[in-house]
């Protein structure tokens, strides 16, 4: 594992150099907080103070999608860039490139944890719970990142082009993320598509971010069960991708 944290020091090291990496974890979920919380508060929720208590939670996990297509559009730009050819001349495992830009991408999480938090409260959300269930929700986050992450890595090993990855990426996550109960409640949508929505990822994860930071009751095991299932089915599909691949 030593060489997959090598690895991920460097994706580190990239974003610290291009600050422009944290546009999708800084710039975009602020724009779709301020945009929902300002203009649709008071048309969904009655006013924006009880409307934001909702959004503010639910976004963090549209925003942790959404920053895991950067893992699949990066790897593929190193394979077809040729950087993997370095690696493989090094003493390093063959999974190590993959595990380290993975790995890597925990730090944009966190990013984007704290940056919507920190718009949130200036927008007047307050978190009712301790250190400790803001922890876990971090946690939770981080968790989630990880697991979507290998849909990306798989589509970024797949994918003959980097600028195709998150086009791809987006027309994958787009149904979970607003056929969900992160803008809207799911009671207010037609019959089939709240049926979708009250067993969707994101409405679940949501849910429990919600619990979480407003001091709430918490579920786990939906959320748990998808990100389980994602992980088993996508983590093997990406590595032999990745081996047929390099």
């Amino acid at each position: 594992m030593n060489g997959s944290f090598v690895l991920c020091g460097r994706g580190v090291r990239k974003i610290r150099r291009n600050p422009e990496y944290l546009v999708d974890v800084t710039v975009q979920p602020t724009l779709f907080l301020v945009m929902f919380g300002y203009l649709f508060g008071g048309a969904i929720a009655g006013n924006q103070d009880a409307y934001l208590a909702n959004l503010v939670p639910g976004l963090l996990v549209p925003t942790v999608l959404l920053a895991s297509m950067a893992a699949g559009a990066g790897l593929n730009a190193d394979l077809t860039t040729g950087v993997f050819d370095r690696f493989r001349s090094m003493p390093i495992p063959r999974f190590a490139p993959l595990v380290g830009a993975v790995l890597a991408d925990v730090v944009r999480y966190l990013i984007a944890f704290v940056v919507l938090l920190a718009v949130g409260a200036a927008m007047g959300y307050r978190i009712h719970s301790g250190p400790i269930e803001v922890l876990a929700a971090a946690g939770v986050l981080v968790v989630t990142g990880l697991s979507f992450c290998w849909i990306t890595v798989y589509i970024g090993m797949v994918a003959r082009r980097a600028d195709s990855v998150q086009g791809v990426a987006v027309a994958v996550f787009m149904p979970f993320i607003f056929a969900s109960n992160v803008f809207v409640p799911s009671h207010t949508m037609p019959g089939w598509l709240r049926t979708w929505s009250e067993i969707n990822p994101v409405s679940l994860l949501s849910d429990v971010i919600r619990g979480l930071l407003n001091g709430q009751p918490v579920s786990l095991w939906g959320g748990a069960a998808w990100l389980a299932g994602i992980a088993l089915v996508f983590f093997p599909l990406a590595m032999r991708a990745y081996h047929k691949r390099v």
